[in-house]
């Protein structure tokens, strides 16, 4: 289920009251009155069995005794009631309703046997949509509904509200009137048992009338769906979070390095992160971060200026920016030299720039206005203390003309009580963000910055690393299935490595030997001086055990360290089944890092891959990233540049850099057999050596767990979902040329944007509707960078006068179920006549059928006659729009 209905919900016509009350301080009784008192312009129907009118309007006995079909019913009865009241709602061919009754599965197994109910009863009645149960109910300011037991009715705006939480539903809706912030929807989503964050964040997305989202989440039931709606929305409007139950143990104790390394709270960063979703830790920078981020400004970097009439509050936004790892913009000379002019001798002379207490409106605002146009500042952040010659409104109203004539961000702080109260509500009314002391307004800025970086990772285009596998996906799959087959539930070092290296991560492969005699012989083999480990499925940690003897020399020591490792590892593990030892090369750890990999599946985001450093202390020193699956060669140097050790691995002191590009490809690589196998529940590389000239595997464990294999490519464990090479195939153009049709790679930007140039003004025409000179980076992102879960663009690819060129585009864009998919193509002039066209629009309705699709539609121009032909000769129903030049063709699956 997608967004579908849930126009019901969010902007009905009419609205039932199933448990409309008389009785003050009841539920029904609540809601009743907030949708006959908030100005909704739709109709309201009380039900109520026992009263012929309710509050003054006329009662209905049940939903189908209501004079007209109603959109929404609204559910105010006891929880046990409710799966009947879904019933009669089905009947009536009622598709929208919020259940606002609380019992269900917060109260225990019985209520989790109510929502099986209702779940089952909705299922019955195509199209249901359900928000809640234990619901506070549904606002949507702009039409005047308030479906809700709230207090009070915020005014209109363009900042959305989703959250879990009644309780802190009520203290959002009190902090909105006190600084003026309007809502376009707010939701209180219950328990989930339909409706959830993501169809919510792609209604809001739908409408266009909401500029940001604000989310409060407990849990989140369906990570993919919630990940596709996020990264979708947060590239255009920006999404901000406050995720509760930060500290929540795991069900079971880590059993590897990455079990310990990758808690709950930190998954749930990397997935914000990864969608785009800027996450607050506090409920009072929920506020101060959305009610910035509506404003839709972002700064160019994370470089701020202070302005401020008194210089300690100035040091403490300082201290307050350094801490949280920003930045002091530095003022340049001729900056300098400007306010020297504009200000009196005693000012700071640098940032904070003290314009001093007895500075009026006009001085204050000239000075902001000099910092504001330096190259070197991003934004400015304006502080006012209450001084006996401050005007602390007539300084507000000069810092808000100064906003609009800037397209630079500032942010206001205006410290004090009463004499400050009128200033803030003029700036937060007109635009200008304030907030009651230099903290607050710091650290909204330091999550615009991140929010900001965020977004450029959603936006970056990664560079192409060819990965060349000997062996071809479906061989390599099939390799690597039989070893995991073949093994037990806990891989030893040798499986594990053998399965590394199929995935060509190179490892220092280790010899097994149940005897010492087998040990001296494989040391031998291997050459002095190797390497001895305790051989045990059950021992994951071996140096706590005493299971490691490092640089052993000869027979001799072979035999000694042999008889250590196995009575030391009896010793600590006495349950612990001693198969003997492992015998490996020992190899130097000069110029050498020590760095861990691994992945562990998470039960809300499955898969997530971990890197950090390694060795045994990796707990210990906890220097680690986390990353969803799958991870580009961005993204992997993005995770090792985020470690505190990265300037070791870049080269420090005269000690010199490891081979971080080989780095970056194991990461890969080591991506490419996490999404392969959702067999694998966990899996450690560690150590990883990463030296000079390249990177080794020194020691590896997995742990795997018997899974239903999913269709091919759904890739059920992953959040997000991988590059669809299922849908890779060759073709030929009508006069013979070799095609490769492929979805589209973030990688090909600049192929794509070479494309379009090679196109006609009319061609760019008949694809876009409109003429466009300049295709910029940001459009072709929006084309280049899909979320293959819900959209997919095919590319036909050929190779001309030795070099790759993109020669085609069909691109097919679903909503987020599958339901109905949207289909364009365009074909360079060049490259027309050749058949590329019906090629794409045969592979797309091939995708779009093997997706599930129900319909796909397109829109062309009329006087696009190839396409329209093309679309007939396909079976699609063809249809104009008399409005204006455009035909719609169909094609029902």
């Amino acid at each position: 289920m997608s967004i579908r209905n849930l126009d019901k919900i969010l902007n009905p016509k009419r609205v039932a009251v199933i448990g409309a009350s008389n009785k003050p301080g009841g539920v029904g009784h609540t809601v009743l009155r907030n949708l006959i008192s908030g100005g909704f312009s739709g109709v309201v129907y009380p039900v109520n069995p026992r009263s012929e009118s309710v509050q003054g309007v006329q009662a209905y006995p049940d939903v189908a005794s209501l004079p007209n079909q109603a959109d929404l019913a609204v559910i105010c009865t006891p929880a046990p009631t409710v799966p009947g009241l879904v019933e009669q709602c089905g009947k009536a061919g009622i598709r929208g309703i919020a259940i606002l009754s609380a019992g269900f599965r917060e109260t225990g197994k019985e209520g989790m046997k109510l929502e099986q109910q209702i779940i089952k009863t909705a299922g019955k009645y195509d199209g249901m949509r359900i928000v809640g149960p234990n619901s506070l109910g549904v606002i949507v300011p702009r039409i005047g509904l308030n479906a809700s037991f709230a207090a009070s009715m915020p005014r209109p705006g363009r900042l959305a509200f989703i959250s879990q939480s009644g309780a802190l539903c009520t203290s959002v809706l009190d902090w909105a009137e006190q600084q003026n912030v309007g809502f376009s929807y707010f939701v209180s989503i219950g328990n989930m048992l339909d409706v959830s964050f993501a169809h919510l964040i792609d209604y809001a997305a739908e409408t266009g009338n909401t500029k940001a989202v604000m989310l409060y989440i407990e849990s989140i039931p369906e990570a993919r769906l919630f990940t596709s709606a996020a990264r979708a929305y947060a590239r255009t409007m920006p999404l901000v979070a406050y995720k509760a139950g930060r500290f929540a143990e795991s069900a079971a104790a880590a059993s590897s390095h990455t079990g310990a390394l990758a808690g709950e709270d930190d998954v749930y960063d990397a997935a914000f992160q990864r969608a785009g979703v800027e996450r607050v830790y506090d409920v009072d920078d929920l506020f101060d971060c959305a009610g910035l981020l509506s404003q839709n400004r972002l700064p160019g970097g994370g470089r701020l200026a202070i302005v401020t009439n008194a210089g300690g509050p100035g040091v403490m936004a300082t201290d307050a920016l350094i801490s949280l790892g920003g930045t002091l913009a530095e003022l340049s000379k001729k900056t300098i030299r400007q306010l020297n002019e504009c200000l009196p001798a005693a000012w700071s002379h640098g940032n904070p720039v003290d314009v001093l207490g007895d500075a009026p409106p006009d001085r204050y605002a000239e000075a902001a206005g000099i910092v504001l146009a330096d190259e070197g500042v991003d934004a400015v952040l304006a502080i006012l203390t209450p001084q006996a010659m401050t005007d602390p409104t007539g300084t507000a109203v000069a810092m808000v003309e100064l906003a609009k004539k800037s397209n630079k961000l500032i942010l206001a702080a205006w410290m004090g009580g009463v004499s400050m109260a009128e200033g803030l509500r003029l700036m937060n009314r007109d635009g200008l963000v304030a907030y009651p002391s230099p903290d607050n307004a710091v650290r909204a800025f330091m999550h615009l910055v991140s929010y900001a970086n965020n977004l450029r990772i959603l936006q970056e285009t990664p560079m192409e690393v060819p990965l060349d596998f000997e062996l071809d996906r479906k061989q390599r799959i099939a390799s690597s299935r039989e070893i995991i087959k073949a093994a037990p539930p806990v891989l030893a070092s040798s499986e594990a490595k053998e399965l590394l290296e199929v995935y060509g991560i190179p490892t220092a492969r280790a010899v097994e030997a149940g005897t010492a005699a087998a040990a001296v012989k494989a040391a031998k083999k291997c050459g002095y001086p190797v390497v001895l480990k305790v051989l045990s499925p059950q021992i994951t940690h071996k140096t706590d055990v005493g299971g490691v003897e490092l640089n052993v020399h000869d027979e001799a020591q072979v035999r000694a360290a042999f008889r250590r490792i196995k009575r030391d590892a009896r010793k600590h593990c006495p349950d612990a089944e001693i198969l003997g030892v492992t015998v490996e090369p020992m190899i130097s750890l000069n110029n050498g890092h020590e760095l861990i990999v691994g992945v562990k599946q998470d039960p809300t985001f499955g898969s997530v891959i971990v890197v950090g450093t390694g060795g045994t202390a990796a707990e210990v020193i906890r220097d680690r990233v986390l990353g969803l699956p799958p991870i580009n060669e961005r993204l992997a140097r993005r995770m090792l540049r985020s470690l505190r050790t990265w300037p070791l691995l870049e080269g420090y002191r005269g000690r010199p850099g490891v081979d971080v590009d080989k780095l970056v490809e194991i990461l890969i690589r080591f991506s490419y057999l996490v999404a392969d196998h959702p067999e694998i529940g966990e899996f450690d590389i560690n150590p990883l050596l990463a030296l000079p000239d390249g990177a080794v595997a020194l020691d590896a464990r997995a742990m795997v767990k018997k899974v239903r294999r999913a269709r091919e490519g759904s890739y059920p464990h992953l959040a997000i979902r991988p590059y669809p090479e299922q849908y890779v195939s060759a073709a030929k153009t009508s006069d013979g040329r070799e095609l490769t049709i492929r979805p589209i790679k973030p990688e090909d930007e600049l192929m794509w944007l070479d494309m379009l140039r090679r196109c006609s003004d009319e061609s760019i025409h008949m694809r876009f509707f409109s003429l466009i000179s300049d295709f910029t980076h940001e459009m072709a992102v929006r084309y280049c960078v899909c979320d293959y879960d819900r959209e997919l663009a095919l590319v036909a690819e050929a190779e001309h006068e030795g070099e790759r060129l993109l020669v085609g585009i069909g691109r097919l864009v679903a909503d987020p179920v599958h339901h109905t998919a949207e289909f364009a193509v365009i074909v360079p002039d060049a490259w027309q006549e050749r058949g590329i066209g019906r090629t794409l629009t045969d592979a797309c309705l091939r995708v779009a059928k093997d997706w599930g699709v129900s319909e796909v539609t397109a829109t062309t121009l009329r006087e696009n006659t190839r396409m329209i032909g093309i679309f007939r000769h396909r079976g699609f129903k063809i249809g104009h729009d008399p409005e204006d030049e455009t035909v719609i063709a169909s094609k029902k699956l």
